[in-house]
């Protein structure tokens, strides 16, 4: 997808980055990932989304469930691309609301991860209620698979991935195999 625009222009691809996660809870490589964002009235979209009744939206939800997959594909590769991207969302469905002073609780669930392409499912919970369900399709792949000029970039790219990764508490949700063991309900989640 991006070699296509990386050959057409190869110096403007700039990615908008935000993180919509707190932390990563559990992580288990090929497998598993569970995240948590703690939802707080400073997030600056909720001033608009909406005055009178500030609710997370649900495209950034979706987004959150697409970083942790995000970040389960990466772990799984050893962060061998530097551009994991969201090629399809299915069957998203929204079941409550997310306010400030809730808790986000995503875990996804690898149907498969390949060389450039992985599936997973995925659910955000607020407690035990349902927020948020989909199917993704995600994509991965170097800038520089499409323009070999841009190998510095890719570089650049992974090694502040390696460090949002650390700042979210990758390498400690891998180190602790308690944390590691299959999520019922949201006992694992409040860790």
């Amino acid at each position: 997808m991006y070699g296509a625009v990386t050959r057409l222009h190869p110096v403007s691809v700039t990615l908008m980055r935000f993180l919509l996660l707190d932390r990563i809870v559990t992580l288990d490589p090929g497998r598993r990932i569970v995240t948590r964002k703690a939802l707080t009235g400073a997030e600056e979209y909720l001033a608009d989304h909406f005055p009178s009744f500030p609710v997370m939206p649900g495209v950034l939800m979706l987004e959150a469930m697409v970083q942790s997959a995000g970040w389960l594909v990466h772990a799984t590769h050893d962060f061998r691309h530097s551009l994991v991207l969201l090629h399809e969302a299915k069957n998203v469905t929204y079941r409550s609301f997310v306010a400030p002073g809730d808790v986000l609780d995503l875990e996804v669930t690898a149907r498969s991860i390949d060389a450039g392409r992985s599936t997973f499912t995925g659910v955000g919970r607020c407690g035990d209620e349902d927020a948020v369900k989909a199917r993704l399709t995600l994509i991965h792949e170097n800038l520089a698979d499409g323009d070999t000029r841009l190998t510095d970039r890719d570089a650049r790219m992974i090694a502040r991935n390696r460090e949002q990764f650390a700042q979210l508490g990758g390498p400690a949700a891998l180190g602790d195999p308690q944390r590691n063991q299959t999520v019922s309900g949201n006992e694992a989640l409040s860790a």
